[in-house]
């Protein structure tokens, strides 16, 4: 077990240097100045070439690549993650003040796909083909093609035209006003747990179904033990490590489903901080958030890859 944690833990790692030399290429061949976002295109008219140099010089963008990409390594390390262009707080107190919303907004959402996609896919699995299956599929598929960000300005302008009902567009701790913060981050949860929901209830739905024709489940039906006790006792466990780890993937893909559905929300998470970043051309902004995502996404696999070796031996010993 060990063996098989040091060695995901050395593939991640090189995967996260890789996506940092990736993010930093992108950023750097990127068309436009990045002066020109700072002072606008009137004001770039107004720079003498001296003054370019010394803006250019002040952002460390005339270094060698190398030595910008070392810079900004020493950045990370320190947690400090650089500086925005028009903020005077740095990338790293950004990610400190707004991550806590994203994450609350990341973690109710596979609640509630787990909640919802879950029993849905063992009432289907249950009943294949039937009148209730096939409902099951097609909302599946509905909740899979809508846009987050377009079923979130549904939901808002629902609660503003029926309810006169606003969310709190102000942040606050979820110790210090727990109600204002549900407030906030239950509507993003919910059109981000859709999404997930639907993906879970078919992956749970097509594995229970390939379970069910195990020769242990039908040993077990014919011991005497009823439907739902089969399902619970030997279906169901088995059939949920497909799904545990789709979760895990799913929850990588809702940092970046949060980009719009936070700005139709109005959430300031991180979500709303990119697309911000990506407005005003924010190089610094962007290339950290990028990289973040990034390194989320790549933690979130390692842990539930150990999960699944730790719940499946036969994974870890292959």
């Amino acid at each position: 077990m060990y063996t098989y944690i040091v060695r995901r833990l050395g593939f991640g790692a090189l995967t996260v240097l890789g996506v940092s030399i990736i993010v930093f290429l992108i950023m750097r061949v990127m068309p436009g100045d990045p002066l020109t976002a700072i002072f606008g295109p009137e004001g770039m008219t107004k720079l003498t070439e001296a003054q370019r140099d010394s803006y250019m010089k002040e952002l460390g963008l005339t270094d060698p690549l190398i030595l910008q990409y070392l810079y900004w390594l020493a950045d990370i390390a320190s947690g400090e993650l650089g500086r925005s262009f028009f903020r005077a707080e740095s990338v790293g107190e950004m990610v400190m003040r707004r991550g806590p919303l994203t994450a609350q907004i990341a973690i109710l959402s596979v609640i509630f796909s787990w909640l919802i996609g879950l029993p849905v896919a063992i009432i289907s699995a249950m009943k294949p083909n039937s009148l209730v299956d096939n409902i099951v599929r097609f909302f599946s598929i509905i909740s899979i093609a809508i846009p987050g960000f377009w079923l979130g300005m549904l939901i808002i302008l629902a609660l503003l035209f029926w309810f006169g009902y606003r969310p709190p567009l102000t942040g606050a701790s979820l110790f210090e006003n727990p109600w204002t913060t549900f407030q906030m981050i239950i509507g993003p949860a919910i059109v981000l747990g859709l999404g997930q929901a639907a993906y879970i209830a078919r992956m749970a739905r097509s594995t229970l179904l390939e379970v069910i024709r195990e020769d242990y489940v039908r040993t077990a039906r014919a011991k005497g033990l009823s439907g739902r006790g089969v399902v619970r006792l030997h279906a169901l466990p088995n059939a949920l490590l497909p799904v545990i780890t789709l979760s895990g993937i799913l929850l990588g893909f809702v940092l970046a489903g949060s980009i719009p559905v936070e700005r139709a929300f109005g959430v300031p998470g991180l979500g709303f901080a990119m697309f911000t970043a990506v407005n005003e051309r924010d190089i610094f902004v962007m290339q950290n958030l990028v990289f973040l995502y990034a390194l989320v996404f790549v933690v979130l696999n390692i842990t539930v890859d150990i999960i699944i070796a730790w719940l499946d031996p036969r994974i870890r010993y292959s």
